[in-house]
């Protein structure tokens, strides 16, 4: 589970030094909209109190520590399930994106009392209104890798 763990510690780390560079030094708390690639890609605030696209979005305080808890749950159940099945080296590389995304998340929301999100991409003349970050592009990246690398193992 060292890789696991590795793979956690790097993805909160970038995530939060993300969300810290483009707030405070690209200050889009001010701002609100910055162009980074015209028309392709712009970092765009976004407040998300709910989870996925904002989905049971409230700002009650029994929602914002209902999904803490939530997350931390899931998190600590899917870490037990590859320590348990043993997971090779992608299985542990998922596990460990996920679950740093998830608490990147969970440490916004702790934080600023919502999900931080910023990255807004569009393409092909499609006005996309959906911003997220890269703490959901791991645990999405993780959640596909734990369906591709798990289940039975084949014998050589």
């Amino acid at each position: 589970m060292r890789l696991a763990f590795l793979a956690l510690l790097a993805t909160l780390a970038l995530d939060q030094g993300l969300k810290w560079f483009v707030i405070e030094q690209m200050r889009l708390l001010e701002r609100f909209f910055i162009p980074v690639w015209p028309p392709y890609l712009h970092f765009t605030l976004a407040w998300n109190q709910g989870v996925n696209f904002g989905l049971f979005a409230s700002d009650s305080a029994l929602m914002r520590w209902g999904l803490i808890a939530l997350a931390l749950a899931i998190s600590a159940s899917v870490w037990r399930w590859v320590q348990r099945e043993r997971g090779g080296v992608m299985m542990q590389l998922s596990a460990g994106l996920l679950v740093g995304g998830a608490l990147g998340n969970v440490v916004d929301r702790i934080t600023w009392g919502a999900v931080v999100d910023f990255i807004n991409v569009t393409c092909c003349g499609i006005n996309n209104p959906y911003a997220f970050n890269l703490a959901d592009i791991a645990i999405f990246a993780g959640a596909f890798g734990l369906i591709l690398f798990s289940g039975p193992k084949k014998d050589p």
